[in-house]
């Protein structure tokens, strides 16, 4: 009796130094699914609130609805209502979706959020949505498999470019730390808003890479995935800031800051990674703004990518812009496509508001000769694109 009356003694005490927060976690978290995939790919939202008047979801997966803004009509996810059952659980069910990643929040009485069942998150931007992946084709893609996996670090380097100590995202093929070899590298750029977190989290870079290097469909690479803002030392919260609301609009976004001080990235890859550091070696990709930088960072130094990918990129510098790096864009193109290029890729939703501005500069491709390729898909400016543009751009590079 005396052991008993110890051990529950004991079980006490160890509850009692919980925090609140430790036993909410415990004993107050809804004990409902959310979301649950079916065997026909519907998928099954679920929400307890039976106070509420409305609740809604908007998503990627959600009815369509259309929107004006100062750069033209957008396509955007609608909402959706959910049904109110006599447990007080709100439900609703989608139509059969593909394979893919997707996003979206609840709507409790027009008050936005993530889905308190859910515990997959991402944030982009300033914005922080719930995520499920249904698999079976692209959504295996962008899954964690039974197979060697790759090295995911933060890095920290010296910028003098920018006039400051800078963070980076740096993926390591499986069998990195065992090998001596040395492998080719891919610089990978977020778009306007994001930072050295975008690719890695919203874009699945380590589950992409990882399965296809897998499957034997790309060649084992070192993906950097730096910050394009020349403002910003690292992602926000990553850096001695501390915490604060993230915003699209940063000092020297697409000035020619970030394009002329490339060069301190590459230099620290080269001298603290093993790296074949020659132009037949070397890619550089990037989603819009990162589409952008790409563009302009390997016009801006010719002899330096054999590699280029443009996703849903923007193409022209700002009017106000004064920066050298766009002050001679027409010869140096052409310099570039003298040099030699192994692959010039271009990628664009239809819906995409960036499609006529990359019909334009393919146009002037044509005009001067340059052999590019060009892949045309549905949708419009998002991740659901990008990431498909980058699971079939890396299989093309360092053959």
């Amino acid at each position: 009796m005396m052991k008993k009356n110890l051990f529950a003694a004991f079980i006490a005490a160890v509850l009692l130094s919980f925090s609140a927060e430790a036993q909410q976690a415990l004993w107050g978290g809804q004990q409902i699914i959310s979301p649950e995939i079916n065997p026909d790919n519907t998928v099954t939202f679920r929400v307890d609130a039976a106070d509420a008047d409305t609740v809604q979801i908007v998503g990627d997966f959600t009815p369509k609805e259309m929107i004006k803004t100062q750069w033209g009509e957008f396509e955007v996810p609608g909402k959706a209502n959910l049904v109110k059952g006599a447990d007080g659980i709100w439900t609703y069910t989608s139509e059969p979706l593909a394979s893919d990643l997707y996003t979206y929040n609840i709507i409790v009485d027009g008050f936005k959020s993530t889905d308190p069942n859910n515990v997959y998150m991402i944030r982009d931007v300033s914005s922080v949505f719930s995520i499920f992946i249904v698999g079976g084709e692209k959504g295996d893609l962008y899954s964690v498999k039974d197979e060697p996996h790759g090295t995911v670090a933060r890095r920290w380097y010296d910028s003098p470019g920018v006039g400051m100590t800078r963070r980076m995202t740096i993926y390591t093929p499986p069998g990195y730390e065992s090998s001596k070899d040395k492998y080719p590298v891919l610089y990978l750029l977020h778009g306007m808003g994001g930072d050295e977190e975008a690719w890695i989290n919203y874009g699945r870079t380590a589950q992409i890479l990882d399965n296809l290097i897998a499957e034997g469909k790309a060649t084992p690479m070192i993906v950097v995935m730096t910050n394009g803002n020349a403002a910003q030392k690292a992602a926000p919260g990553e850096s001695a800031k501390g915490f604060y609301k993230p915003s699209m609009q940063l000092d020297h976004t697409m000035d020619g800051k970030f394009e002329e001080a490339f060069p301190d990235v590459m230099k620290f890859v080269e001298s603290n990674y093993r790296v074949k550091a020659d132009k037949a070696d070397r890619a550089i990709a990037g989603l819009s703004m990162g589409g952008f930088h790409s563009l302009h960072i390997s016009r801006y130094y010719p002899n330096t990518f054999d590699y280029v990918g443009l996703f849903s990129a923007a193409i022209m510098p700002r009017e106000d812009s004064t920066g050298k790096v766009y002050s001679d864009i027409d010869n140096t193109l052409k310099q570039q496509m003298d040099n030699g290029l192994k692959l010039y890729w271009i990628g664009i939703g239809k819906a995409d508001f960036l499609y006529k501005n990359v019909t334009d500069y393919r146009q002037k491709l044509d005009e001067i000769g340059m052999n590019y390729a060009y892949v045309e898909t549905e949708g419009g400016h998002t991740w659901t694109n990008w990431r498909v543009y980058l699971s079939e751009f890396a299989p093309l590079l360092f053959k």
